[in-house]
C-alpha cells in the first residue's frame, strides 16, 4: 500500500474521531449509512467533539479521501447520507452567506 493510502487508513482506524461499524461506507442506502454513523458517534469514547460533528467529519473525510476515484453514483449516495445525518440529528443546513 502506498504511504498516502496507509495514512488515510490509519486516520480512519486510529484517529480520535469515532469507532466505525464495519463496512459502513459500502452500504447502498443513505439512511443506513447515516444511522450507522450516528450510532458509532454516540457510542464512541474516542471522539473529541459532539456526536453530530464527529459523524459528519468522518463522512466528509471519507468522501474527500476518495476524491476523483469515487464514482458519481457512490458520491450521490454519500452526499444523500449527509442530508440524512443532519435529519437524524435534528440539524438544518445553514443558508450560504452572500
Amino acid at each position: 500500500m502506498a504511504p498516502s493510502h496507509q495514512w488515510s487508513q490509519r486516520v480512519t482506524k486510529e484517529s480520535n474521531a469515532l469507532d466505525l461499524e464495519p463496512n459502513v461506507f459500502t452500504k447502498d442506502d443513505p439512511r443506513e449509512i447515516a444511522a450507522s454513523l450516528k450510532r458509532s458517534a454516540e457510542r464512541s469514547d474516542r471522539r473529541r467533539s459532539d456526536p453530530f460533528r464527529s459523524a459528519m467529519s468522518m463522512l466528509t473525510f471519507y468522501i474527500n479521501r476518495a476524491g476523483r476515484t469515487l464514482p458519481p453514483q457512490r458520491r450521490h449516495t454519500l452526499e444523500a447520507a449527509k442530508v440524512e445525518l443532519r435529519r437524524l440529528f435534528g440539524k438544518t443546513r445553514r443558508p450560504a452567506a452572500g
